[in-house]
């Protein structure tokens, strides 16, 4: 990263990044394809399936070797909407079961009467939600127990459904922490939506530079690098054998959680507002902010990639009997995970490419950001000074990124 950070000091003078204006126009054909009837169906098979997951984790096995909901929400969701949403783009905006329901059920309801509410408070509500899911995730006791997966599941859709209720549609974008996470990483999808709405073909530098910084911004990224970082520091020795000893004691980890998260916070702040006095203007926080997506996508390609490939496969094993009848729906009953997929080797490669090129990107857009800022600071700054902050940041999580990899 100080290479590229030298680099970029001595080749990129000037703004560069075109954000919402770059890309290249796919053919008609293509974008009629993707906003056609066909994502009709594709938004019934979503809901479909979740209502699959729900009534599996309320009325399947309590045991959750035999129970296909905990493995598909963790795993297949979870984890899956990562590779997707950086291939494909904010899918679940597109799929979300929940603005299906919303849609379907805002026939009966009264106008909402808050709308105004989505701008006030951008991405604040999702901040928690993703603060909420990663609690239950890595914190909350049992959290396996399909019973409270289920519960959890019902009582998430529950709260998002209300609100969207005040405030309307809009609420899922900047509310749902799960769709927000995927427009988050969709942004460095080669395929995004232009400003003028045409469906084209970008580089993920440009779509992360086009994404607004909207109030709660920081906050969700935030959320997203620490949690991430305290999934890493929890499957260490150094945690296991600490502070961390009483397994899945609710205390500890909670306590672990919320610090992880607050150290990444008071990290970036510091670093930010470094750099906005380098840089000539007050508030670099939110300009930035964009800078730390491609920082959490690389964390989750590291810590996930092999979850993903191995214990993803015992959800569709599971789902070929999905309430432990004998039935074998997709062929898949009584196979095992083959672990053979990739070897060890191949996963230490992409785990150590993605938080470094994760962390190289963010440079390179905070390179980017901080020359445009500097053009229209009220009082002349230092653009190339005013970097090496968050370049220290940078540093510091990449470091603590590998470091939690390598005492896993």
């Amino acid at each position: 990263m100080l290479v590229s950070f030298v680099a970029l000091g001595a080749l990129w003078r000037t703004p560069r990044l075109a954000g919402a204006a770059a890309g290249r126009p796919l053919p008609r054909a293509v974008a009629a394809l993707v906003d056609g009837p066909g994502r009709t169906v594709l938004r019934a098979v979503a809901l479909a399936l979740t209502l699959l997951v729900v009534v599996v984790a309320l009325a399947g096995s309590p045991d959750v070797s035999q129970n296909a909901a905990p493995w598909a929400f963790f795993v297949t969701f979870w984890v899956g909407l990562v590779p997707v949403s950086l291939l494909l783009g904010p899918v679940w905006g597109a799929l979300n079961p929940l603005r299906t329901t919303y849609r379907l059920v805002s026939r009966v309801l009264p106008a909402p009467r808050r709308p105004d509410l989505a701008d006030r408070w951008g991405y604040r509500p999702a901040a928690l939600s993703l603060l909420a899911f990663t609690w239950f995730e890595l914190a909350a006791p049992d959290r396996s127990d399909p019973r409270r997966v289920g519960a959890f599941l019902v009582a998430y859709a529950l709260v998002h459904l209300g609100a969207a209720a005040v405030v309307g549609d809009r609420w899922f974008a900047r509310g749902d922490g799960f769709e927000a996470y995927s427009r988050l990483l969709g942004a460095l999808a080669p395929v995004g939506r232009r400003a003028d709405g045409a469906l084209v073909l970008r580089g993920p530098l440009d779509g992360a530079a086009a994404l607004p910084a909207g109030r709660g911004l920081v906050a969700t990224v935030v959320v997203l690098v620490g949690s991430t970082a305290f999934d890493g520091l929890g499957r260490t020795q150094w945690w296991q054998n600490g502070f961390g000893a009483g397994g899945e004691s609710l205390v500890p980890s909670t306590t672990g959680l919320v610090a992880a998260v607050a150290l990444v916070g008071l990290l970036y702040a510091a670093g930010a507002g470094l750099a906005g006095r380098l840089g000539g203007h007050a508030d670099a926080a939110g300009p930035f902010a964009h800078t730390l997506v491609p920082v959490a996508a690389g964390y989750a390609v590291a810590h996930y990639f092999s979850l993903l490939l191995f214990d993803g496969q015992t959800t569709w094993i599971l789902l070929s009997d999905p309430f432990a009848t004998g039935a074998d729906l997709l062929g898949l009953t009584g196979r095992g995970v083959d672990y053979l997929l990739v070897t060890a080797r191949v996963i230490s490669l992409v785990q150590v490419a993605a938080i470094v090129g994760g962390h190289v990107v963010g440079t390179v857009l905070a390179h980017d950001r901080a020359l445009v800022l500097a053009a229209s600071a009220p009082r002349p700054g230092r653009p190339v000074a005013a970097q090496v902050p968050l370049l220290a940041i940078m540093v510091v999580l990449t470091m603590t990124g590998l470091g939690l990899l390598l005492g896993a």
